[in-house]
C-alpha cells in the first residue's frame, strides 16, 4: 500500500526530510535460505544513497550485507537485469528508482551461493510475510484482515523485535481475537505471576491438554524467544479445537468469560483457585425500592466485567465518554402506571425505583464497550463506530454508593422484581454470592478475612483511582473484522501496538484515535463516516502501591519455570538447526525408469549441497529400491528434462564435485530434473553433451508392417538431413542411400524429411524428437508420401488403442433362436453370411472356448509361417516385430481352413456396404441408458497418445547406448498419463448424421484402406466371475461402433444386433455406448468394454425406464424394467409390449385396459398418455426418458385431451390427519366444477368448500401442525390456469377442507407428540420440516481437550 501523503504522522529521526520526495521500494526475497520468502517494504528518502539500501535490507531480513544481489523486479526478468550494486554512493534517484512510485526489487542469491544470515537474526520467523518502514497511511485507509502491516499508527513497525522486546503472535487463520486477549493477560504481572506460581504435574494430567500448562509454555516463549511471532496452536489444542476452529472469529469479550471459567475448573484445589475472582471480579447490589414506604428488596450479584451502552436505546445520540455510560448504568428507573412493583410492605402496587449499585470494584477493572447492536428497521446486526472517549485515569469513587449503609429498612430478596437491561446477573458470573447478607462497599484490597475486605467510605474514595493499560480495538464490521490490542507495559510506561505478528511502539495520540468516531470534518456525530476502528474492550489496573506487582525477573522464577526455559531453549535451538539443514538441502525431482519392470518411477532427492555427485547417486540408488535389481557401478544421474523426455547433459568426470555447484545452487524451484540412468553391466553410458537434441528413432519393416522399439541417437540442429542419415545409419545399420526419415512433430504430423541439405532445426527439431526409417529398395519411394504404404502403416500406429472386453456368460445354443430370427429387409446378406459362418455342425452357435480356441491356432499357424518367411527375407531387415500387426481376425473365417492377410481384412471391413449397418443405427434423437444418475464429465478428448508400447509389446529388447534398453521414456510417461486421463462419455446428444473427415488431404473414411483389428484371449484378475472371458484387442480408434461391433461378434457368438455395448468408467459405472456412426476415438489406452447379451436399440428405438406410480405409499415412485419404445409406436402397442415383460418381471399380471402410462418428471406426475397417442407425434421421446405406469382402480376415465386429471387430499382439522389421494377428472378448468366435484366426493356443502394447492415435488407433503394455516386457502380465482395456482396440466395435487370444522385443541404434551412423528414422517419422505438457518457456532473451550460427540449438536 503506497502512504498518503496528508496526516502523517513522521518518526523523529526522519523528522527533517519530512518534505524530501520518498522512495516506495518492495524487496522480494527470491532465496531458499528461508522457508517462506518475506517481503519488505521499504519507504526512504529520495536522497538515500544505494549503499544505505543495502544495508537497511541486511537489517531487516537478517543477512550479512554483501552476500546477496538486489535485481530489478518491474515485470523484468531478472536473469536478464544486472544486479545493483552495494557499494554504490548514488542516490535512488540516481539508480533509476521512481519517486512516488512502487519500485519492485529482488533479493536474489550472489554468485549462487546463499545469503549468510546474521548471528542474531537467524531465528526470525519465516512465517513473517510483510514488513513496513517509514511513515503509514492516514487513518480511514482499508486494509485487509490478512495484512495489518499498515495500522493507523504514527510509529508503527519500525522497530523490530529486537528494539521493543516484544515477540508477537502468529494469526492462524481468524484467531485475532484470541492473541489479543493472551498478549493482554501477558502483559499482566499479577495474572503471569501467579500462573508462573503453578506448577504442572505431568503424572495427573496429560500436558498437550493442559490449558494453564500450555499458558505457561506460551508465556515462556513470549518472554524468551528470540523469534519475531511464536504458534498459538498448542494452546488451541488444549482447548480441544480442531483446525476448523480458526477459520472461527469470536467475540473477544466472550473468549475472556469462557477462558476463565475453564482455567477455573483446572484450578480447582491449588492456590490459584480463587485467582480470576481476587482479580477481576466485583460485586453490584440490584435493587427495588418502594418510592411509598421506603421498602427496599434486593440481591448480590458478581461481575467480571461492567457492559457499558454506547448509544441509549431509542436514541440517535451516543454517550460521550465511558463516564457518562457508568452513570448511565447506575441510573435508577421508575417503575409507575403499568409497570408498577407490588411492596410486601404496602400489599399493594406502588410506584418505586429500580436500579443497580456498585458494591465493589475489582483489582482489574474490565468495561465492555457494547458497539454490537440490532437495528429493527434492517433486522440486522449492527456495529456502532461513535466516538466514546475514556481517560487514561479513571477514578471510580464517584460510582460508589456509600448511602447503602444508611438506607431504610431493607430486607434481602432473592427477586429484585422486574431486570435492568444493563445488569451482570449471578449466572453469567463463574460464583454465586446471592446468599451473601453483608453489604461490602468498596474495593477488596486484601484477600484474608471478611472483616479486612471492608474498608471505610472516606478510604474508599481515595483509593478507587485505576489506570489504564490495555485497549482491544475492533476494525470491521458485526459481519466480521479483526482485533488487535494496545498494551501499557508497566515496566517502562510505554505503548505498544500487538497486532498478531506485528509488535510497534505507539503514542497516545495514537490510543485517542480508538476512541471512535469521525476523525473529519463532518462534526461530532456521523456514524455512517465514522472509522470502523475503535476500541471494544478496556482494562484497567486499581493504582495501588502496596498490590501494584512487577513481573518476575529471571532469578525469581521458580524451579519448574527456569526448567521450562531451558526446554524451551533447546527446543529452539533443535528447530534453528533443522531449518540451517533445510536451507542447504537441494530438493529436486528425480525419475528412474525401472530396468525390469519399464515403469517410470518419480521421487524427491533431498541431497545436502555439499554431498558429492557419487553419494548422490548412491543416495538415488537407494530411494528407488533397486539394491537387488542392478549393481550401483550400473547407475548415474544425468540432467533430465521431464516435460519434454529430453536427457540435457551427462557428468562425467564430475563425481567428486558437490552437488550445489553441479545443480547452481540451493533453490526453491528447479527448472530441470535429474534421472537416474542405468546400463546392462555389458552396456556403456553414452555421453550427453549440452546442445544436443535426442532422437528416438523406430525402424519400419514395411514387408512385416511391424514397428520396432526406439533406438536413441543424440544429434546436433545445425546438422543437415544428409548428416542425420549417416548418423542413423551408424546406430541402426541401415543404408543410409535408401533411407526414408518421417519426423512425428505432434501427434498425426507426419513430415517426410525429404531435402538432404536443410538442417535439423529447420526441419522442426527440438529438444526431444521422434521418427521413423525405413530404407527397404520398393517401389513405394516413388509414391506421394501420403499415397504410400510408409504413411499408411505410420497412420495406423499412431491411432492404434488396446481395449480390455469382458465377454458375457455363454451357454450353447442359448440364442440360436434369437440369431435366427431375423425381420424381414432387418439385416444384408452380409451380416447373414457373418451368422451363416459362426453356426457349427449340429446348426448351434459355437461356444466362445471354440472360437478362441480356433483363433489361437490359426495364430499359431500364422506366427510360424511369418516367421519363416522372415528367415528368407532381407537381413538388413529388423528382427522386431509386433505380434498383434500381424493377427487375423476371426472375421476373416468363412467356414474353411484358409485365411487371408491383414490387408485383405482390412479391405473386407473398409469395402462393406455401409447400408448393412443402417437397420442399427439411431436417429439424431437416439440416446444412450442410464445416463441420468451419472455425474461423469461428458466432454470428448480426442485420444493423443502413442501407440508405441502397442507395436512392441510382445518384442524383444535391444541392449541401446543410452541404457533405456527398448522401452522409450516416452512411452511409459504417456501410460502413466493415460491411466490419469479424465474419461469421456458417448454422448447421445444430436447426431451430426456424418462422420467427420481426418484425413488432411480430403479422403474420407469411405476411401480409407486401414482399419486395423485384432483380438487376443486375456486372462483377467480375479473377481471377473466365472464363464465369463475376456479379449484384449488392438483396434484403429477411427473405426465406427457399428463395424467395431461386427468384429465381436465371432467372439460373442450372436449377430451385434443382439449384444450392446457398455463402456466401464473409473468407478465401475457402465454405460451403454449406441451411436454406431461414431468413431472409438473418445476411448484411449487399457479402457475397458463390458458385452452384454440383448438386443441393441435400432434406428428410432428408445430405451425407456417405467416407474409404477403409487399416490398412497411412502415412497410413490418405484422402478420396475427398462423397455423400448420406438417412434410411430400407439401408447397401447408399448403397453401391449410392456404386459409380458411385467409379468415376467415384476410379477404384474396386468390387463390392458386396467393400467395407464404418463409423463414423468423426476418424480412428479404429469400428463396422461391415452391409447391412441402416438411417439415422436403425439409424445415428444427425449434422451434419458422415464414415465410411470399407474394402476388403475376401475375403468380409465380419462378419453381426451381436454380433459384435467387432478391429485385431491382432504385435511381433516378436527381429527388432525389427511385422507389418502383421490384422483378427480374435470372437464374443464374452471373452479367452480372443482368444488363440485370435490363436494361429491366428500360431502361437504359446496359452500364451505375451501381448497389449496400443494407445493414442492409429489407428493406435496406438509406437517400436519403447518398445513391449516401455511397454505393458501381459498384463492380468489375462477380459473385453474391462472395466478396463484397455474394447474395446466395432469398430476397437480390439491388438498381441501371444510371451513366449518374447528382445529383440535392439543396439548403440550399432545403437541410434542404429534411434532415428533410428524418429524419422523418427513424425513422419511425426504421433505423437511421446517426452515432452520445455519446456525452461529458457540464458542467452547473442552477441559477433557475434545469435543463430545453430542456437543456439536449444540
Amino acid at each position: 500500500m503506497v502512504p498518503g501523503e496528508e496526516n502523517q504522522l513522521v518518526p523523529k529521526e526522519i523528522e527533517n526530510a519530512a518534505e524530501e520526495p520518498r522512495v516506495l521500494c518492495i524487496i522480494q526475497d527470491t532465496t531458499n535460505s528461508k522457508t517462506v520468502n518475506e517481503r519488505i517494504t521499504l519507504n526512504l528518502p529520495a536522497s538515500t544513497p544505494v549503499r544505505k539500501l543495502f544495508e537497511d535490507v541486511a537489517n531487516k531480513v537478517g543477512y550479512i550485507n554483501g552476500t546477496f544481489d538486489l535485481t530489478w523486479g518491474n515485470g523484468v526478468n531478472t536473469a536478464d537485469t544486472a544486479p545493483l550494486d552495494h557499494t554504490s554512493d548514488k542516490s535512488l534517484l540516481d539508480a533509476n528508482f521512481e519517486a512516488g512510485k512502487k519500485n519492485f526489487l529482488h533479493l536474489t542469491d550472489k554468485d549462487g551461493e546463499q545469503p549468510q544470515m546474521l548471528e542474531d537474526s537467524s531465528n526470525v520467523d519465516d512465517s513473517v510475510h510483510d514488513r513496513f518502514i517509514g511513515p503509514l497511511p492516514r487513518e480511514g485507509s482499508v486494509a485487509s484482515t490478512s495484512d495489518y502491516a499498515s495500522q493507523s499508527y504514527s510509529y508503527s513497525s519500525i522497530l523490530n523485535k529486537s528494539e521493543t522486546g516484544y515477540v508477537g503472535l502468529v494469526n492462524q487463520a481468524m484467531t485475532c481475537y484470541l492473541n489479543s486477549l493472551l498478549q493482554t493477560l501477558f502483559m499482566t504481572p499479577e495474572f503471569r505471576n501467579a500462573l508462573y506460581k503453578w506448577e504442572f504435574e505431568e503424572s495427573e494430567e496429560d500436558p498437550v491438554t493442559s490449558i494453564p500448562y500450555q499458558l505457561q509454555r506460551l508465556f515462556v516463549l513470549l518472554q524468551t524467544s528470540k523469534k519475531r511471532a511464536i504458534e498459538t496452536t498448542d494452546v488451541t489444542r488444549s482447548f480441544g479445537w480442531d483446525s476448523s476452529e480458526a477459520w472461527q472469529q469470536h467475540d473477544v469479550q466472550e473468549l475472556c468469560r469462557v477462558m476463565f471459567d475453564a482455567l477455573e475448573q483446572k484450578w480447582k484445589q491449588t492456590e490459584q483457585a480463587d485467582l480470576i475472582n481476587e482479580l477481576y471480579q466485583g460485586k453490584l447490589k440490584d435493587y427495588v425500592r418502594c418510592l411509598e414506604c421506603g421498602y427496599e428488596g434486593w440481591r448480590i450479584d458478581t461481575y467480571l466485567d461492567i457492559p457499558l451502552v454506547i448509544r441509549p436505546y431509542g436514541s440517535s445520540q451516543a454517550f460521550a465518554s465511558v463516564e457518562e455510560a457508568l452513570h448511565a448504568f447506575i441510573q435508577p428507573e421508575i417503575l409507575d402506571g403499568p409497570n408498577q412493583y407490588f411492596c410486601e410492605r404496602c400489599k399493594k402496587k406502588c410506584d418505586a425505583r429500580k436500579g443497580l449499585r456498585f458494591l465493589h470494584f475489582p483489582y482489574l477493572l474490565t468495561l465492555q464497550l457494547k458497539r454490537f447492536d440490532f437495528d429493527y428497521t434492517t433486522m440486522h446486526r449492527i456495529k456502532l463506530n461513535d466516538r466514546m472517549s475514556f481517560p487514561e485515569e479513571l477514578d471510580m469513587s464517584t460510582f460508589i454508593d456509600i448511602e447503602d449503609e444508611k438506607s431504610p429498612q431493607t430486607e434481602s430478596c432473592t427477586d429484585s422484581g422486574a431486570e435492568n437491561e444493563g445488569s451482570c446477573h449471578s449466572d453469567q458470573m463463574s460464583n454465586d454470592f446471592s446468599t451473601d447478607d453483608a453489604v461490602d462497599e468498596g474495593i477488596c484490597l486484601e484477600s484474608s478475612t471478611g472483616s479486612e475486605k471492608i474498608s471505610k467510605p472516606g478510604l474508599e474514595k481515595n483509593s478507587l483511582m485505576y489506570e489504564l493499560f490495555s485497549v482491544m480495538v475492533h476494525s470491521g464490521s458485526a459481519a466480521g473484522g479483526h482485533y488487535y490490542a494496545c498494551i501499557k507495559s508497566f515496566s517502562d510506561d510505554q505503548w505498544y501496538s500487538f497486532n498478531d505478528q506485528h509488535v510497534s511502539r505507539i503514542t497516545q495520540e495514537d490510543i485517542k484515535k480508538t476512541h471512535g468516531g469521525s476523525s473529519g470534518s463532518r462534526g461530532y456525530y456521523s456514524s455512517a463516516f465514522a472509522s470502523s476502528t475503535n476500541a471494544y474492550m478496556l482494562i484497567y489496573r486499581l493504582k495501588d502501591p502496596a498490590r501494584n506487582a512487577k513481573f518476575l525477573e529471571v532469578d525469581e522464577y521458580p524451579e519448574h519455570i527456569k526448567n521450562l526455559v531451558q526446554k524451551e531453549r533447546e527446543l529452539e535451538e533443535q528447530e534453528k538447526r533443522q531449518r540451517e539443514i533445510e536451507r542447504n538441502t537441494c530438493k529436486i525431482k528425480l525419475f528412474c525408469l525401472h530396468p525390469v519392470k519399464q515403469v517410470m518411477m518419480e521421487n524427491k532427492l533431498e541431497v545436502h549441497k555439499d554431498k558429492t555427485l557419487k553419494e548422490a547417486v548412491e543416495m538415488a540408488y537407494k530411494m528407488m529400491d533397486l539394491e537387488d535389481v542392478i549393481p550401483l557401478d550400473c547407475c548415474r544421474l544425468v540432467k533430465y528434462d521431464e516435460f519434454h523426455d529430453y536427457l540435457e547433459r551427462s557428468y562425467e568426470g564430475e563425481e567428486d564435485t558437490p552437488m550445489g555447484l553441479l545443480l547452481g545452487g540451493v533453490k526453491s524451484t528447479y527448472m530441470f530434473d535429474l534421472l537416474l540412468e542405468t546400463r546392462k553391466p555389458d552396456q556403456i553410458f553414452q555421453s550427453y553433451k549440452p546442445g544436443e537434441v535426442m532422437v528416438k528413432v523406430h525402424v519400419v519393416d514395411l514387408k512385416a508392417e511391424t514397428v520396432a522399439a526406439p533406438v536413441t541417437v543424440r544429434a546436433y540442429l545445425n546438422q543437415t538431413v544428409a548428416e542425420f542419415k549417416q548418423l542413423i545409419s551408424k546406430a541402426t545399420h541401415l543404408p543410409a542411400d535408401s533411407m526414408r526419415i518421417v519426423l512425428e512433430r505432434c501427434y498425426n504430423d507426419l513430415r517426410l524429411l525429404s531435402m538432404p541439405s536443410k538442417t535439423l532445426k529447420a526441419e522442426g527439431f527440438f529438444r526431444s524428437n521422434k521418427v521413423f526409417v525405413e530404407s527397404s529398395e520398393t517401389v513405394d519411394h516413388q509414391a506421394t508420401f501420403t499415397d504410400s504404404h510408409l504413411w499408411k502403416l505410420l497412420d495406423r500406429h499412431a491411432n492404434t488403442i488396446r481395449l480390455f472386453v469382458l465377454l458375457p456368460e455363454q451357454s450353447p445354443g442359448s440364442y440360436s433362436k434369437r440369431t435366427a430370427y431375423q425381420k424381414a429387409g432387418g439385416d444384408s446378406g452380409n451380416v447373414d453370411d457373418d451368422c451363416e459362418r459362426v453356426k457349427g455342425p449340429a446348426g448351434n452357435l459355437k461356444s466362445v472356448d471354440a472360437i478362441l480356441e480356433e483363433s489361437t491356432e490359426k495364430l499359431k499357424s500364422l506366427s510360424l509361417q511369418q516367421q519363416q518367411d522372415g528367415d528368407n527375407g532381407d537381413s538388413s531387415k529388423s528382427t522386431e516385430t509386433s505380434d498383434f500387426e500381424n493377427i487375423e481376425s476371426p472375421l476373416n473365417e468363412r467356414g474353411s481352413s484358409t485365411s487371408v492377410d491383414n490387408r485383405e481384412l482390412e479391405q473386407h471391413i473398409q469395402t462393406s456396404d455401409p447400408e448393412n449397418f443402417q437397420s442399427e443405427e439411431r436417429s439424431d434423437s437416439d440416446v444412450n441408458n442410464d445416463r441420468s444418475t451419472s455425474s461423469v464429465d461428458s466432454d470428448i478428448l480426442s485420444s493423443s497418445h502413442s501407440s508405441d508400447t502397442l507395436c512392441n509389446a510382445d518384442s524383444t529388447q535391444i541392449p541401446l547406448a543410452n541404457g533405456l534398453d527398448s522401452h522409450s521414456i516416452t512411452s511409459s510417461r504417456r501410460t502413466k498419463a493415460n491411466e490419469g486421463k479424465k474419461e469421456t462419455w458417448d454422448t447421445a446428444e444430436e447426431d451430426s448424421g456424418t462422420d467427420s473427415e481426418y484425413d488432411e488431404s480430403g479422403k474420407s473414411r469411405g476411401e480409407m484402406q486401414y482399419m486395423y483389428f485384432k483380438a487376443d484371449p486375456y486372462t483377467a484378475d480375479e473377481g471377473s466371475g466365472e464363464g465369463h472371458k475376456w479379449l484384449m484387442v488392438h483396434v484403429d480408434k477411427r473405426i465406427t461402433l457399428a463395424a467395431f461391433k461386427q468384429h465381436l461378434e465371432p467372439f460373442v457368438g450372436v449377430l451385434s444386433s443382439h449384444f450392446k455395448v457398455f463402456r466401464v468408467y473409473t468407478s465401475n459405472q457402465e454405460f451403454e455406448t449406441v451411436r454406431l456412426n461414431e468413431t472409438l476415438s473418445s476411448f484411449s489406452d487399457d479402457n475397458k468394454i463390458t458385452i452384454r447379451l440383448g438386443r441393441a436399440l435400432k434406428k428410432g428405438e428408445y430405451r425407456v425406464k417405467v416407474c409404477q406410480l403409487l399416490v398412497n405409499e411412502q415412497e410413490p415412485c418405484k422402478f420396475l424394467l427398462d423397455a423400448v419404445f420406438a417412434k410411430g409406436m400407439t401408447v397401447r402397442q408399448s403397453k401391449e409390449e410392456l404386459i409380458p415383460q411385467l409379468r415376467e418381471q415384476c410379477g404384474l399380471d396386468l390387463s390392458i385396459d386396467r393400467f395407464r402410462l404418463r409423463k414423468k418428471t423426476w418424480k412428479n406426475p404429469g400428463t396422461v398418455f391415452l391409447d391412441y397417442h402416438i411417439y415422436e407425434e403425439d409424445i415428444n421421446i427425449s434422451s434419458n426418458w422415464e414415465v410411470f405406469l399407474e394402476v388403475l382402480d376401475g375403468v380409465e376415465k380419462m378419453k381426451s385431451m381436454s380433459q384435467l386429471a387432478i391429485l385431491t387430499r382432504r385435511w381433516r382439522p378436527s381429527e388432525m390427519k389427511l385422507d389418502p389421494f383421490q384422483e378427480l377428472v374435470l372437464e374443464s378448468n374452471s373452479v367452480d366444477e372443482l368444488r363440485e366435484k370435490l363436494s361429491e366426493i366428500s360431502g361437504i356443502p359446496l359452500e364451505d368448500i375451501e381448497f389449496a394447492k400443494g407445493r414442492g415435488t409429489f407428493p406435496c407433503d406438509i406437517s400436519v401442525l403447518d398445513i391449516h394455516q401455511d397454505l393458501d386457502w381459498n384463492p380468489k380465482v375462477s380459473t385453474l390456469n391462472v395466478w396463484p395456482l397455474y394447474i395446466c396440466d395432469d398430476g397437480a395435487v390439491i388438498f381441501y377442507r371444510d371451513k366449518t370444522e374447528e382445529v383440535m385443541e392439543l396439548t403440550d404434551e399432545q403437541r410434542n407428540e404429534l411434532m415428533k412423528k410428524e418429524s419422523s414422517r418427513l424425513q422419511k419422505t425426504g421433505h423437511r420440516v421446517t426452515y432452520s438457518p445455519r446456525k452461529e457456532k458457540a464458542l467452547k473451550i473442552y477441559l477433557d481437550g475434545a469435543p463430545n460427540k453430542d456437543v456439536a449438536q449444540d
